[in-house]
Order: structure tokens, then C-alpha cells, then sequence
């Protein structure tokens, strides 16, 4: 028997205009500084879809940047920021790139930290505010956040 949850139904607790574009996108932005542990020097990010299509009416583009700056769905500052990356010294570049197999919902983010470190993320809103890591650095995976989850990078060479 599956159940629903009163966020299939509701939606999540957010700053709009939609779960899929604005909520999810935070979520994605989230989950990438997560993995990244803490908030990225530069982002280089894509989109694809749906979110390339209606993304910047829909917030799509600040969301994802809210995100990466560690805020919530509900956080009042996400239509800022831009400007509050900027002022963290964060550069964030944003365009449209085709995903073969991808979601229509589906983001590409390729961020680096201070120390150079760097990830590519390829993740999608599932709507609700629910999302999907698709993509580690090129590797499938399917990871959504909903369940804790420990991802190991390696690097493959003799002494690591």
C-alpha cells in the first residue's frame, strides 16, 4: 500500500510561485552545498526544461542561488539573492543547456569552494518541493535528501 504525504497534496511551507521552480530549487541549491560543505566560491549553473523555459518567472534561477547561500524555502531573502551573492563575493553564472534524459525540471551545477574544490550536480524537482540528485560528478546516483544518505568521493591514485 503507498501512502501520500500532506506535502503531495499541500505543497511545502515556501516562498513562490511554485514547488517544482522556487521550493525545489532551493532544495536543489541545498542539497549541492551539502555536498560541497559550504557555500561555493563560483557556480556555474544550467538549465534545462522546463526550468531554461519559465525559469527566471518562476524564480527558478534566484531559488537555486538561495540555496547555495544555505536558505530555506520559506526564507524571505530568496528574490535577493543574487545581490546577496554577490555581496558574499560568490560568482554565479546562469544558462540554458539541452540534458539528453534529463527531467524537464533538471538543473546542472558545477560549484567550486575557496580551496578550489569542485562538483558537478545534476539534480531535478519532482514537484512539492521534492527532488532528485540524478548526477555526481558524471555518476548516476539517486539520492533525494528524504533519507540520510553518506556519499564518499575518491580520488583513484596511489597514497589516497
Amino acid at each position: 500500500m503507498s501512502f501520500i504525504s500532506v506535502f503531495d497534496v499541500l505543497g511545502p511551507n515556501m516562498i513562490g510561485p511554485s514547488s517544482s521552480h522556487t521550493a525545489g530549487a532551493v532544495r536543489i541549491g541545498q542539497m549541492v552545498r551539502a555536498l560541497l560543505d559550504g557555500t561555493p566560491d563560483k557556480a556555474e549553473i544550467w538549465l534545462h526544461g522546463s526550468f531554461a523555459e519559465t525559469g527566471k518567472g518562476h524564480g527558478t534561477e534566484v531559488a537555486l542561488v538561495a540555496g547555495l547561500l544555505g536558505m530555506a524555502p520559506d526564507d524571505m531573502r530568496i528574490p535577493h539573492s543574487m545581490s546577496l551573492a554577490d555581496e558574499a563575493g560568490m560568482k554565479v553564472n546562469i544558462a540554458h543547456k539541452e540534458i539528453a534524459d534529463a527531467h524537464p525540471n533538471t538543473a546542472l551545477l558545477h560549484v567550486t569552494d575557496i580551496q578550489g574544490d569542485s562538483m558537478k550536480v545534476q539534480a531535478c524537482s519532482l514537484g512539492g518541493g521534492r527532488i532528485q540528485i540524478d548526477k555526481i560528478d558524471g555518476m548516476k546516483v539517486n539520492c533525494t535528501g528524504e533519507i540520510p544518505t553518506l556519499i564518499i568521493r575518491n580520488t583513484d591514485k596511489p597514497g589516497m
